[in-house]
């Protein structure tokens, strides 16, 4: 019996805390990994509800881009068709055009208004710049093709042409002269090199 008592080690032996040490240490190490697995977990369930929620939000978002081109046709033939008569095909597409128009607006769709406002790169795409007196500069002088929201993005941005203020013909020649003389100068620099080689 004094056999087995010297074989294990008394609880106030180096050797017993020494084992004690090393258990906490593996179990702290594994608490940890176990934390940092949960942590990992529960941002894997947040980044999956909100793909869940985009895709709910915005999952109709490739079919109402292809409906555009639709809307823009039949905004167009009704441009057209004003200068004529109106007969009851003209009537028609009139109530399909506010019927699609109230549609896509029941599903989050909404114009872009362009016309009179102050131009904004994320929302209007300039084609033109068109020299208008009676407009401030850089606002949209006229809306070439409608631009529209899909609830709180852009879904196509509107093609407008941008107004900005016309030259006079002081400036004009002010500007020509000033070109005129720096061209000058760089011709007298590269003949005054010329010379010094």
């Amino acid at each position: 019996m004094n056999e087995c008592n010297a074989e294990s080690p008394s609880p106030g032996s180096p050797e017993t805390g020494g084992a004690q040490a090393q258990e906490k240490s593996v179990i702290e190490e594994l608490n940890n990994k176990y934390l940092r697995l949960y942590a990992e977990f529960d941002n894997y369930k947040k980044r999956v509800n909100k793909d869940k929620e985009e895709l709910t939000k915005y999952g109709n978002e490739s079919l109402i881009y292809e409906l555009l081109p639709v809307l823009d046709s039949l905004e167009l033939a009704l441009k057209h068709a004003q200068e004529e008569s109106p007969s009851g095909i003209v009537k028609g597409v009139v109530m399909t055009l506010k019927e699609l128009q109230r549609t896509l607006e029941k599903y989050g769709v909404a114009r872009i208004e362009a016309a009179g406002k102050k131009f904004d790169p994320s929302i209007h795409h300039a084609m033109t710049q068109v020299e208008r007196e009676d407009m401030e500069e850089k606002m949209v002088a006229e809306e070439l093709r409608t631009g529209y929201f899909y609830r709180d993005k852009v879904l196509r941005p509107s093609l407008v042409s941008v107004s900005a203020k016309p030259q006079n013909k002081a400036e004009i020649e002010a500007n020509t002269e000033a070109a005129d003389a720096t061209e000058a100068i760089k011709i007298n620099i590269n003949e005054n090199i010329k010379e010094d080689q």
